[in-house]
């Protein structure tokens, strides 16, 4: 029996990517903050890749008006392939088809982006009644094995929900939810989930476990997320769901081994271009010398 073969396989992966992206603009005004690109690929295609190499079999993108080049990039282009051939441009041409043939996509339309559970909710019909992983694509992480193969795996352990979980500094957690855990883990990086805070105050966070952008979530979220009520912000939040769901059955925080990129400000991804240009063989050396070079020259203050 292959890993999707098995009942309780996690073969499906929902990206919200509605969002309107003002934190870039104007450079999302007439593209997506998703296809913003990391050196020569764009933020999405990372974490597109990592469910691939997880062995998710589906991905689900829950899209708003102004996302086509989403659907663009991941689809076959029979134009620029024609071209990169007549030229004999090989390489270029097989990276390209390797987009377009990297795993099932489907779309589902949001609407109005009104939270990310609303957008989870959105994916109810295309995910069915099977586990599925929620992926968003502003959190970056280079790992090995990949961050949601991680938790794939702990979800076969726990037969639960999974959040991924990042340390935070303390001044840190009220830009964050926080999870309160068990006091002893169960597993190697893996607790029990108490409670869950959106945004608390530093003072009254229980943890610095932050939720990132990985969960593995079970079919029965989507009634609860059918019900919730609107914040006062008019979003339905998926954490609001979840402390719901964590009355009617146990649910897990597992800490991820690997490096998280937030590329969703603007620090986060300047950092990110600068990690993934330096680890690149054909960059790497020479992008490093030119970077020791301005920061010699930086005036200092």
């Amino acid at each position: 029996m292959s890993v999707t073969d098995e009942p309780n396989a996690v073969r499906k992966a929902v990206f919200p990517v509605a969002g309107l992206g003002t934190r870039f603009l104007p450079a999302t005004k007439a593209q997506p903050k998703e296809m913003l690109p990391l050196v020569d690929k764009p933020i999405i295609q990372y974490s597109v890749e990592e469910a691939v190499a997880a062995g998710v079999s589906n991905i689900i993108l829950v899209t708003g008006r102004g996302k086509n080049a989403i659907e663009d990039h991941f689809d076959v282009s029979i134009e620029l392939e024609t071209f990169l051939e007549s030229r004999g441009k090989t390489d270029l041409l097989a990276e390209i088809r390797k987009i377009s043939n990297l795993i099932n996509f489907a779309y589902v339309r949001q609407g109005e982006p009104l939270g990310l559970g609303h957008a989870v909710l959105v994916a109810r019909e295309l995910v069915g009644a099977e586990p599925f992983a929620v992926i968003l694509g502003d959190d970056v992480i280079d790992a090995d094995p990949p961050a949601i193969g991680q938790m794939i795996q702990m979800f076969r352990l726990v037969n639960g929900p999974v959040l991924a979980v990042e340390r935070v500094p303390e001044e840190s957690v009220s830009s964050y939810g926080i999870v309160d855990i068990e006091t002893e883990p169960i597993g190697p990086r893996l607790f029990q989930v108490r409670g869950l805070v959106e945004k608390p105050r530093r003072e009254e966070a229980r943890s610095n476990l932050a939720i990132i952008g990985r969960y593995i979530l079970t079919p029965d979220i989507f009634p609860i997320l059918a019900a919730t009520r609107e914040d006062r912000t008019g979003e339905i939040q998926l954490t609001n769901g979840l402390r719901q769901l964590l009355e009617k059955r146990p649910i897990y925080a597992y800490e991820v081994d690997g490096t998280r990129h937030d590329t969703g400000n603007k620090l986060g991804f300047l950092k990110a271009v600068t990690y993934f240009a330096l680890k690149r063989p054909d960059l790497g050396d020479a992008f490093r010398q030119y970077l020791e070079e301005i920061i010699a020259k930086a005036p200092v203050g």
